[in-house]
């Protein structure tokens, strides 16, 4: 596989924040083919039977309302932990399998999702991260992700990566920077890292467990620049006082990322550790971040959006 090319020394740090660096060599590798996007592409992908769901399910995710937690953070960066917020969105919502994004009506042919709208906002110096990663994850558990979008804004510029999940994954990537600009080109398809918060929130006992090929997140391939595309991963599924703790290994990246979630339906996501080298030159260390429930309300978001809802932030620590 080609690796990426060297930061030259004469980069400014503003340089080693851009993310489409990270895809810049993909294009040539094996199992990954060059393409341009066809927005209306059919998804041609084998899937698994339909799994039925529970009226437990239903009365939980179709009653009108997002699920909202809100965390504390403790995010590495640049070899040193800062404080910060994260927030996690969960919401049911109509999926168009075509376009690939949510439709207007109702229609025999939408495939209904469970969507994660994934938050983080952490302070560097002087200056801030906003982070956000979103997934769209058939609630019959039977396919990958139909979609995975990530953006990242600092005052360095911001940047943008999609996949969409066709007869390939098809991943685009746009960057603020002139030598790494716009590109596109498909991955092989296998398990996806951001996949597995929506999953393991619709049938944990589904979860991949062993030796697996995983695509790590598109936001620790941002941030640590390494190469986008699937490492050899092992994960198990373990459990103690009522909380399992499901844990991905990837042995070439030195990374372990663990999620704790409740045992019982919904499977609420409490908190979790992600522990990896972080910084770069001598500041390089390896970190955990963490981040721990603050608190979780279910709401309507969308229709709370007056002066007078803003107490509700109050509620979600915020």
């Amino acid at each position: 596989m080609a690796i990426f090319k060297s930061l030259k020394s004469s980069i400014t740090i503003c340089g080693i924040f851009t993310f489409v660096a990270i895809f810049t060599a993909c294009k040539n590798n094996t199992g990954i083919k060059k393409n341009k996007i066809a927005i209306n592409t059919t998804d041609k992908e084998q899937k698994a039977p339909k799994k039925k769901l529970s009226k437990k399910f239903k009365d939980y995710w179709y009653n009108g309302t997002a699920e909202i937690t809100t965390y504390e953070l403790e995010q590495a960066r640049y070899g040193e932990i800062r404080e910060g917020s994260a927030v996690m969105i969960f919401v049911t919502e109509p999926f168009l399998s075509g376009l690939q994004v949510k439709s207007d009506t109702k229609d025999n042919d939408n495939i209904s999702v469970l969507k994660l709208n994934a938050t983080k906002n952490y302070i560097t110096g002087i200056y801030p991260y906003s982070i956000m990663t979103s997934s769209f994850y058939p609630v019959h558990d039977n396919q990958h992700a139909l979609k995975l979008s990530f953006s990242a804004q600092e005052w360095c510029g911001h940047v943008y990566a999609q996949l969409n999940n066709r007869n390939d994954f098809e991943m685009m990537s746009h960057s603020y920077f002139e030598s790494e600009a716009d590109q596109t080109f498909n991955l092989n398809k296998t398990n996806l890292e951001d996949e597995i918060w929506n999953k393991l929130r619709i049938n944990p006992t589904d979860l991949p467990i062993g030796e697996i090929k995983m695509i790590p997140s598109l936001e620790f391939i941002r941030l640590t620049h390494k190469e986008l595309k699937a490492y050899n991963a092992k994960t198990s599924l373990t459990e103690m006082d009522g909380i399992k703790t499901f844990e991905i290994t990837y042995p070439e990246l030195e990374r372990t990322l663990k999620i704790n979630f409740r045992t019982e339906f919904p499977y609420t996501i409490e908190s979790w550790t992600d522990t990896y080298k972080d910084g770069f030159g001598d500041n390089a260390k390896i970190l955990t971040s963490t981040a721990t429930i603050i608190n979780r309300i279910t709401t309507p978001y969308w229709s709370q959006n007056s002066n007078k809802d803003i107490s509700l932030r109050d509620s979600l620590g915020l």
